[in-house]
């Protein structure tokens, strides 16, 4: 088998070839590295890769086989990391010149549970500066480029882990959503991400941008393989005082045991007219009748509240990054300018802050600094709370009629690098579908409905399911995937272009 052969399988191909002792864990591991060499210079996928690292987690791997052991549905495959979870003796920057060059003492609990796996951690991807973004183009070291066009966005702010699937540099990879930023950027490279519900997934660990809205989860090019390493990450964790102590949902057999039968779908009213490209409403409407004849009922569903959402959650998410990015004060760690002896610690850590964030997290904090202010506080932030409790009561009624909801993921397929970067507000619309699903909480997977047919660039549906319903996106994502195929006559991501 070449290396162009290992790096086209998925996951769970790839872990059921080194459990039968067809191809090593140390053979995947080198193949994937190489392909990353080769490629990664146009996509800038990676922010750092843990080559040696990696190596010698592979020949781990390869000797717990040897000795008869059964190491693990994913034991040697390999995985793109996003840079905001702490992984031990590696470099963790979370896209911001602040962090750089910190490496931390600990592991994550996701991170240390992809350890316990067996699966190989190749390196940290790029991600928009504290994962603030909706293009990963606020990354202090660059863009990430979307591999089905170098010219155009991956999505943010998880860009370098859904990049890395869709280039063949990994199969498996991390990312977290805030406000869409595992989804959008699975939508607009032709892959598949989850956005599990809010404390499913353990945050210790995760360098926090907002706290009530931040959730890791995982990201393949297929619905199973991304079963797969959701089961691996999920689960209670005590360091984590938001974790929900509850079974995991069974994500693994819901994509085993596929069926749109009798589910009962809703399609969100207010996700659709002005500003919605329309090829990518065309491949969502085909995707929705396709679920009608798998067995589903369609119906229309009204959440009137999802209009106020980007406005409350662009005071809800700048308040808390105002307060968690306090702790980045050139004191503990991080970067440090200005310090000559003179000049006052405060100085120095506004010097070093000054320095150490981008625009768009400066743009950020500003906001929330004022929203949280004497006098604008309930004006603000707190009207925000109440439309995030209008929102949580229109899911209620939604989910009472339904069992989940689908909606496009993002308005438009990926636009030029540049396209948006001088217009925030711009960039914001790109999160309209995407932000109530975190301000309620709830558990969302966008999946690839087929190219749009003005621009040839990949459309993502999304569906979205009550929280710890999680099982319920791959039981309907997986027979969705698996019809899309059968009437296109490829896998995913078959046709992506060739780097």
């Amino acid at each position: 088998m070449t290396d162009s052969d290992i790096i086209k399988l998925t996951a769970t191909e790839i872990a059921g070839l080194i459990a039968a002792g067809e191809v090593s864990a140390l053979e995947v591991t080198e193949a994937h590295l190489a392909r990353i060499e080769a490629v990664d210079e146009k996509v800038h996928a990676f922010l750092h890769v843990d080559h040696e690292g990696a190596l010698v987690q592979a020949r781990a791997v390869d000797a717990r086989i040897a000795r008869g052991e059964r190491p693990g549905p994913l034991a040697g495959v390999p995985l793109a990391l996003k840079d905001a979870f702490a992984t031990r003796g590696v470099p963790t920057t979370c896209g911001s010149r602040i962090l750089e060059g910190w490496i931390p003492p600990y592991d994550a609990t996701l991170t240390r549970r992809l350890k316990d796996a067996g699966t190989v951690i190749l390196g940290k991807t790029n991600m928009d500066e504290f994962a603030m973004g909706s293009s990963t183009e606020n990354s202090a070291y660059g863009p990430t480029r979307n591999p089905w066009d170098l010219t155009r966005v991956p999505g943010g702010s998880g860009g370098g882990s859904a990049a890395a699937l869709a280039a063949y540099e990994a199969p498996l990879a991390i990312g977290t959503d805030t406000g869409g930023s595992i989804r959008q950027p699975a939508a607009l490279t032709g892959t598949v991400g989850v956005k599990p519900t809010y404390g499913s997934v353990s945050r210790y660990g995760l360098v926090a941008y907002s706290s009530s809205l931040d959730q890791g989860g995982p990201c393949a090019r297929t619905v199973a393989d991304t079963a797969l390493l959701h089961e691996v990450i999920a689960g209670h964790d005590p360091m984590d005082s938001t974790s929900i102590d509850a079974p995991v949902p069974p994500v693994v057999a819901a994509a085993r045991n596929a069926s749109a039968a009798g589910m009962r779908v809703g399609v969100v009213r207010e996700f659709a007219g002005e500003g919605y490209q329309a090829g990518v409403m065309r491949r969502f409407e085909e995707a929705v009748d396709l679920l009608g004849e798998l067995g589903a009922e369609v119906v229309e569903v009204s959440c009137p509240s999802f209009t106020y959402a980007l406005p409350a959650y662009y005071l809800i998410a700048p308040s808390e990054c105002s307060s968690n990015l306090a702790r980045f004060d050139a004191i503990r760690y991080g970067l440090r300018t200005g310090d000559d002896g003179t000049r006052s610690a405060e100085r120095v850590g506004a010097l070093s802050r000054a320095v150490g964030f981008g625009p768009e997290v400066k743009r950020r904090i500003i906001l929330g600094t004022y929203a949280l202010s004497s006098g604008y506080f309930d004006a603000y932030y707190g009207s925000a709370q109440r439309v995030r409790t209008l929102i949580i009561q229109d899911f209620a009624r939604a989910f009472a009629q339904v069992d989940v909801l689908v909606s496009p993921t993002m308005p438009t397929t990926a636009f030029p690098l540049g396209e948006r970067v001088d217009d925030p507000v711009a960039m914001y619309r790109a999160d309209l579908c995407t932000i109530p699903v975190n301000l309620a909480g709830n558990a969302a997977m966008p999946l690839p409905c087929g190219p749009s047919p003005e621009d040839g660039l990949p459309v993502g549906l999304q569906i979205i399911a009550p929280a710890m319903a999680d099982d319920r996106l791959y039981r309907l994502g997986a027979a969705l995937e698996t019809a899309l195929a059968e009437r296109r006559g490829h896998r995913p991501l078959d046709a992506a272009p060739a780097l």
